[in-house]
């Protein structure tokens, strides 16, 4: 501990210190981009978040804006999907979303062949009629989680991925 006659004027430095800090520090933060200054195509592409936009966090938005800057460089058609997916991620329910931010953290730490047998089944699952898409979903949905993870875990190159209901998420 220091000598009293030193305390004062060490905490007066501290602060000091710490208020010059504070400027630089509030420089680097982002800064809120209101709906109304984004670009025309900007708000054509994030348009599913118009109504929520202002709300969040100068952060998020920035990361949105980064992600927009790239997608802006895709086809029209790539940009539209783009649009369709924030769409239908902003029509899910928390719950929904947990189990996809999940479902993407488990697709993530397959092994390349594992992700390739899962795009390939789900290719599959795609080309099916509706009716026989509806009951693999039902199907699914009736399975543990044990029995699901064992399908996973065997899948085969003629298996059928049921659809985007099993995961959580909304129909298209």
């Amino acid at each position: 501990m220091l000598p009293r006659p030193f305390r004062l004027p060490s905490l007066f430095a501290l602060v000091l210190g710490l208020m010059a800090a504070v400027p630089s520090y509030a420089q680097n933060a982002p800064t809120a981009h209101p709906w109304n200054t984004l670009s025309p195509a900007q708000q054509n592409l994030l348009g599913p978040l118009q109504s929520q936009w202002d709300s969040f966090p100068p952060k998020r938005q920035e990361h949105m804006l980064e992600h927009a800057q790239d997608w802006l460089k895709l086809p029209p058609e790539r940009q539209q999907e783009i649009r369709d997916r924030i769409a239908r991620w902003q029509e899910m329910t928390p719950e929904q979303r947990q189990q996809a931010r999940e479902n993407q953290h488990l697709y993530d730490t397959l092994p390349p062949s594992k992700k390739q047998q899962l795009h390939d089944a789900f290719l599959r699952f795609q080309q099916l009629p509706p009716a026989q898409r509806d009951a693999l979903r039902r199907q699914w949905q009736e399975q543990s989680p044990e029995q699901k993870q064992q399908w996973l875990q065997h899948m085969g190159p003629h298996s059928t991925l049921p659809g985007e209901h099993a995961f959580g998420m909304p129909g298209r």
